[in-house]
């Protein structure tokens, strides 16, 4: 992808992304109020506005595209579409949006033990795939911010981040060669 492609995508993904959490305030904003959030769900621990997400969401897009086209090396020789982004940071982007949307779900209707097992199901996913990426942290955080707001579910994602890069560059390799330890014997 050539700059200027780059930027005009760069430029639609963060405005996608801005328009939608302003929306969603201005919705909280006049039906009830935006809501605060308590860091761990505890009384006696700060509360952090939703506000925070107005900034927060269209700073992380611009910075997640960013790192995604610098990691992709996407300028190259050809001259690509507008809006070309590889199909597994689609993929990534899209299965941390699935896992934050089922865990804000869960979350609200009160099932307490089926988050718990998505977060542990990040670690084992870890093992194959890397969901440490900047895609799957705003997949991640976009899914869970209708419930969350964009501070907490920003903090949990990069700690489940990396948590996943130790687990894929770590542990991965270690699990790889004990096998092939074994299998040679």
């Amino acid at each position: 992808m050539k700059k200027k492609e780059f930027i005009k995508t760069q430029i639609l993904l963060t405005s996608i992304v801005s328009i939608a959490i302003w929306s969603l305030l201005a919705w909280y904003y006049f039906n009830g109020g935006v809501p605060s959030h308590h860091i761990l769900a505890r009384e006696d621990l700060p509360e952090i506005s939703n506000w925070w997400g107005a900034i927060l969401l269209p700073l992380l897009t611009w910075i997640v595209v960013f790192r995604i086209q610098k990691r992709e090396n996407l300028p190259n020789g050809k001259s690509p579409e507008f809006l070309e982004i590889p199909l597994k940071v689609w993929v990534g982007f899209l299965g941390a949006l699935i896992l934050g949307v089922a865990l804000s779900v869960f979350f609200t209707l009160g099932n307490e033990s089926m988050p718990e097992y998505l977060i542990l199901s990040v670690f084992f996913i870890s093992l194959f795939f890397p969901v440490y990426r900047a895609e799957c942290l705003l997949g991640f955080v976009i899914g869970m911010t209708f419930t969350f707001g964009a501070i907490l579910p920003t903090g949990i994602g990069s700690i489940l981040a990396i948590i996943g890069f130790l687990i894929h560059h770590l542990i991965r390799p270690l699990i790889i060669y004990l096998f092939s330890f074994i299998k040679k014997q």
